[in-house]
């Protein structure tokens, strides 16, 4: 019987993606939960809390590998940290950690604590490997469906994003798990540039909703107007995928 992977936020937009993946390709799984829960499908639930450096030994106990989706916008990095502690204790030999495409550059809030937790994971003494994707679609149409309810929907203006569907994410930090530990692979990104007006509006068209869409300049993202959430350098310089907005949106909804 082999060890088992640990994946962290298992039960989240990307994490319960990520467990399936494995699951199907056979490996023994096992979720990092706050809430206890008992196993399901093969599926061990473990219960613990990162922020709170609670449970987390058991978690890591015997596994061969573990997959970090879990995160906060708040704690994150010290959240890690609890996490890298417990494994370099463990004797874990490969954490796969899950970022951002330009958080070097659009380093605030949230997206500096990111850019802290792989500084966090990288400069361990564990084995690493680190992924970097655009934003997923399912936050953006998280926002959409709260937006359609309004007369007129205000969007920020030059939202520049190349965002991506969380499925094709998932399958690509399974097949890292699986693998050896490779330290920065190349970053995987979404098939189309475009911007937050131009998704709303494409949202609202496929659920036949005819609000205006009113672009409003935001203050605080000059840094993501000029692009620094989108991909850098030549194309062959990062993976990408295939999935479109129109093409999710009509799975979504259809």
């Amino acid at each position: 019987m082999t060890s088992p992977i640990l994946v962290t936020g298992g039960t989240g937009t990307l994490g319960r993606l990520v467990v399936s993946r494995l699951r199907d390709a056979g490996a023994d799984v096992r979720v990092l939960s706050r809430k206890s829960r008992p196993a399901e499908n093969g599926i061990a639930y473990v219960t613990g809390d990162l922020a709170k450096d609670q449970g987390i030994g058991p978690a890591v106990e015997g596994v061969r590998a573990l997959v970090h989706c879990a995160s906060d916008k708040k704690g994150d990095a010290d959240a890690t940290r609890n996490l890298v502690r417990a494994a370099e204790k463990a004797g874990v030999a490969h954490v796969v950690y899950i970022s951002i495409v330009g958080v070097e550059d659009v380093s605030f809030g949230y997206f500096k604590s990111k850019l802290e937790s792989e500084r966090v994971v990288t400069e361990s003494g564990l084995p690493w490997t680190l992924l970097r994707v655009t934003q997923f679609y399912d936050f953006i149409l998280d926002g959409a469906k709260k937006a359609r309810k309004l007369p007129l929907v205000p969007v920020p203006s030059g939202f520049r994003v190349q965002p991506i569907d969380p499925e094709e994410v998932a399958v690509r930090l399974a097949e890292l798990a699986l693998d050896k530990p490779a330290g920065r692979v190349r970053d995987l990104v979404g098939p189309q540039a475009t911007d937050a007006v131009a998704m709303i509006r494409a949202y609202l068209k496929a659920v036949h909703k005819g609000s205006p869409v009113v672009p409003v300049w935001m203050p605080g993202i000059g840094k993501i107007r000029s692009g620094g959430l989108l991909p850098k350098g030549p194309r062959d310089g990062y993976d990408t995928a295939r999935v479109t907005w129109e093409e999710f949106l009509a799975a979504r909804l259809g």
